[in-house]
């Protein structure tokens, strides 16, 4: 059985039409809010996914904005987006609709211990040196 891919009730293909004033409605009152406050940032990153549009160019758009809510219109498109170190490369599938790009962008890392240092314990001091 194939898979139906919807947002809210609209395949994906039908959210790609919409306007933003359209899809505004469609996105909780969190995200709606954000695309309000945000909207110089949110048309800048527009205007670039737009030049990428038209190139046909399989492009990567690399962007600051991590609280930039994802729009119909970038589906299949490919983001750099920033973590505070380096571009994290974001794919944008149909079930990431209304999340906000940060989210997809791991801002930190899994600690991993090693043995300790020298110096590091008291019980340090009877280990061997290399």
């Amino acid at each position: 059985m194939v898979e139906r891919i919807a947002y809210r009730g609209k395949t994906f293909q039908e959210s790609a039409s919409l306007s933003l004033e359209d899809y505004m409605k469609l996105v909780k009152s969190r995200q709606r809010r954000s695309l309000k406050r945000n909207a110089v940032l949110i048309r800048k990153l527009n205007e670039k996914v737009e030049k990428v549009k038209a190139s046909k160019k399989d492009k990567i758009i690399k962007t600051h904005v991590r609280e930039a809510v994802i729009l119909p219109s970038w589906i299949g498109l490919k983001f750099g987006v920033y973590n505070g170190k380096e571009f994290q490369t974001v794919e944008i599938t149909p079930q990431m609709l209304g999340h906000r790009l940060g989210e997809f962008s791991y801002t930190t890392k899994e600690v991993r211990h090693s043995a300790p240092g020298i110096r590091a314990t008291k019980g340090s001091k009877f280990l061997a040196v290399k």
